[in-house]
């Protein structure tokens, strides 16, 4: 099956993405470069696990490390990331569509 370039790489992708701890290291490194110890203070993981999610990070090419004296920053290392990623939790948190075919697009939704 021919697929569309692009697509194995993207699935990939997404399964990386697909954990909701390394979408938090993400969220936290999208705005400033940070080290596994404030990882650690601010995720409430053990420091064992923020650095083995780091690592599939970085062998995944969405993380990049920088050392700066005995200490390692951790930051993103391409900022499409983080639009996928708010765009993501955007559409979460976005009311789901009832299945009625009648109801348009432009229609209200409340909620009941």
């Amino acid at each position: 099956m021919d697929t569309e370039p692009g697509l194995a790489e993207a699935a990939e992708l997404f399964k990386v993405l697909g954990n909701a701890s390394r979408l938090t290291i993400l969220r936290i490194i999208g705005d400033d470069s940070s080290t596994v110890g404030a990882l650690v203070a601010a995720t409430g993981m053990s420091q064992p696990l923020v650095s083995q999610h780091l690592r599939t990070l970085r062998q995944a090419g969405l993380v990049t490390a920088s050392r700066s004296g005995k200490e390692i920053g951790y930051r993103l290392a391409d900022l499409h990331v983080a639009h996928v990623i708010a765009d993501a939790v955007t559409h979460a948190q976005e009311p789901t569509l009832p299945d009625d075919p009648d109801i348009h697009l432009d229609t209200p939704l409340t909620r009941e």
